[in-house]
């Protein structure tokens, strides 16, 4: 019954989104990295960030977005490599980025200083960033580099929804290779909804015609053959966001029940930085920052990570217990 419905899917992925240009360059690449780090006994996690622009028009003026920025993302990113993880970083052209996603809110030129040294010319100046602009810059762009000079983060980027769909397929399949190793954590916040490109307008929607009607169709649920046939051994982790706590951990087990994968981490929109639920089949983990970690500036990120992987060590051993 498998290939009816990776069929299905393939067919309306080539059909109906458009694939980036380079999607086979980036397979290759995500599949080298995969092997390069796997052979050398360590885990690898895809991390998906960021939100998707779904277009209303083949040449795109119009489109519509969500409001994510990355930040869960970017932050999970750090806490995975301080794990021990090679990181495949899946993200939104422009959202935030590990390392950088704490001076997010930072404007950079008046946190620079320029000092001439007493002479006129500026190619010899030197720019002086201030260290109360930026805490912690010293350590965290050396431990940034340390993982760039170790090869431990592969950066791809994607924009529409159609590229998200098509790059998290080629993910999966290049992960595939690493088994059990491989991690997909699926934190990016993806559009339910979308316009075929079939019935999309070259050109730009004119407000002259009028009020706009937009009918949408809903996009297909890649979960379910990434876990069943792209990487069937992986270890994955959806993301549940509601606005209602009440149906939080119903529409959690709902889907783990439907998809059969291993975890989702489910959250409320107005206590997402500070309260998480980790629900898998067997248990149902509640994950709260307290006072104490505020203070000390701890991340809801770092707990949900480290629960995750501890889990993920479980289950390689299972695996090949």
């Amino acid at each position: 019954m498998a290939e009816p419905r990776v069929a299905t899917i393939d067919g309306k992925l080539a059909e109906e989104f458009a694939a980036p240009s380079h999607v086979e360059e980036l397979k290759e690449q995500m599949a080298a990295f995969a092997g390069l780090h796997g052979a050398a006994g360590r885990k690898v996690v895809l991390i998906t960030s960021g939100g998707t622009k779904v277009p209303l028009e083949s040449r795109t003026v119009r489109f519509l977005d969500n409001f994510s920025s990355g930040r869960r993302g970017a932050s999970s990113a750090e806490y995975f490599l301080d794990s021990g993880y090679a990181v495949i970083f899946l993200h939104r052209h422009r959202s935030l980025y590990p390392y950088t996603h704490t001076y997010s809110g930072i404007n950079l030129l008046d946190s620079l200083q320029l000092q001439t040294g007493g002479g006129v010319s500026h190619e010899s100046s030197q720019v002086v960033v201030s260290q109360q602009a930026f805490p912690n810059i010293a350590k965290i762009l050396s431990r940034y580099q340390e993982v760039k000079e170790a090869g431990l983060l592969l950066p791809i980027e994607f924009s529409t929804l159609s590229d998200y769909l098509h790059l998290l397929k080629a993910a999966a399949q290049a992960l595939s290779t690493i088994g059990s190793k491989a991690m997909f954590y699926l934190a990016a916040a993806v559009s339910d909804f979308y316009v075929p490109s079939s019935e999309m307008p070259e050109h730009k929607i004119q407000s002259s015609n009028g009020p706009l009607q937009i009918t949408m169709k809903m996009v297909p649920k890649i979960l379910s053959p990434l876990v069943k046939d792209w990487a069937p051994q992986a270890f994955v982790i959806s993301f549940k966001l509601e606005t209602d706590s009440s149906i939080l951990i119903e529409k959690a087990r709902g889907a783990l029940d439907t998809y059969r994968h291993q975890a989702v981490v489910a959250n409320v929109l107005d206590t997402r930085r500070g309260y998480v639920v980790v629900v898998t089949p067997e248990t149902q983990a509640e994950l709260i920052l307290t006072e104490d970690d505020v203070r000390k500036e701890v991340e809801i990120e770092e707990k949900i990570v480290s629960n995750l992987t501890e889990a993920h060590s479980l289950f390689i051993t299972k695996h090949h217990g």
